[in-house]
């Protein structure tokens, strides 16, 4: 698996305008000479675009340098240069794009299509024609441009490692994630499409957290971002403790990284999700949680695929009730 990338710098800079014309034309019959320069045509924008068949920010992490065409010059008899070709950048949905230098937040491109100039081009010299005085072209703008990744989906399924999310989401939705039975098998979030008859939405697969992911520890902090553009989280509780871990711990160190991540994340619905059912002391640990946590929970068998159908409603349910045009 390649490393996780929802970061990524790179350099900009818009094409130069391309050079005005100062030239005269005289025949046999004309006492003065015309003025007939043309202007030069302007430099290429720099442009970033949001493009749903884009999923990583890793090409921009070796392609890092990205230019405007330059504007074609003009010539006599009023020619006027060429207009240089604009420089579409696709990035992925749910990328904000900030100004490197000052951290501040240039375009939030949280729609498929949705598209925001960095860089504008130098405007094309002008010529002498109809007696015009002539200008220098302008310099094509320049900056160095920050992409932040945050997944936009309905449905964020978040829990710690080998909890079984990978498999969850592989058998609820049509998506086929790697699966090993080691911690951060899932390095990047992995988008899968849920339907059932009318209805459909995006589920996450949101890669493993650990304690002190809110601090900086192991990816999680990167990955509590994407949790963020989420409507609704499956938390998935590993309830047989396979790794000899506690389910109730599992469940309250999860909300608490959800608490002091902050962006009100903690306040977001939840559905708490009981797998690995199929494990004989998986039952024993459901009835001890039943006590401890109030509310409903699902119990589910991911490898099996029991009591799946129960959470799609569920999910339905919910979404149906929460969804709302994102801010």
């Amino acid at each position: 698996m390649g490393a996780f990338v929802d970061e990524a710098r790179i350099y900009v800079k818009a094409g130069d305008g391309g050079k005005g014309c100062e030239s005269f034309f005289r025949d046999k019959f004309m006492r003065y000479p015309k003025p007939d320069g043309g202007d030069g045509g302007h430099g290429g924008d720099v442009v970033i675009i949001a493009n749903r068949s884009v999923q990583t920010l890793l090409d921009y992490k070796f392609r890092q340098h990205h230019e405007g065409q330059r504007g074609g010059h003009a010539s006599s008899n009023a020619k006027k240069g060429k207009t240089g070709q604009d420089c579409y950048l696709k990035v992925p949905i749910g990328t904000i794009v900030r100004d490197h230098d000052t951290g501040l937040i240039i375009r939030d491109l949280s729609e498929d299509g949705q598209s925001v100039i960095v860089a504008r081009g130098g405007r094309g010299g002008i010529g002498n024609n109809k007696n015009r005085i002539p200008k220098p072209a302008g310099l094509g703008e320049q900056r160095t441009i920050h992409f932040e990744l945050k997944t936009v989906a309905d449905v964020g399924l978040i829990g710690f490692p080998n909890a079984g999310k990978s498999t969850l989401i592989s058998n609820i939705s049509k998506v086929k994630s790697k699966i090993a039975s080691y911690p951060f098998t899932t390095r990047q979030p992995i988008l899968g499409f849920v339907q059932d008859d009318d209805f459909e939405c995006v589920v996450a697969d949101l890669p493993g957290l650990i304690e002190g992911a809110h601090q900086g520890k192991g990816l999680g902090d990167r990955f509590l971002r994407h949790a963020e553009r989420t409507r609704i989280l499956v938390h998935v509780v590993d309830m047989a403790g396979v790794d000899g871990r506690d389910p109730l711990e599992d469940y309250a160190k999860i909300n608490h990284e959800l608490a002091e991540h902050g962006h009100d994340l903690f306040l977001k619905k939840q559905i708490l999700v009981a797998n690995k059912m199929d494990l004989p002391q998986a039952k024993k640990n459901l009835k001890r949680f039943k006590k401890e946590v109030k509310g409903k929970i699902i119990p589910v068998s991911a490898l099996e695929k029991k009591g799946l159908e129960t959470l799609i409603k569920e999910i339905k349910k919910i979404l149906c009730r929460e969804r709302s045009p994102r801010k």
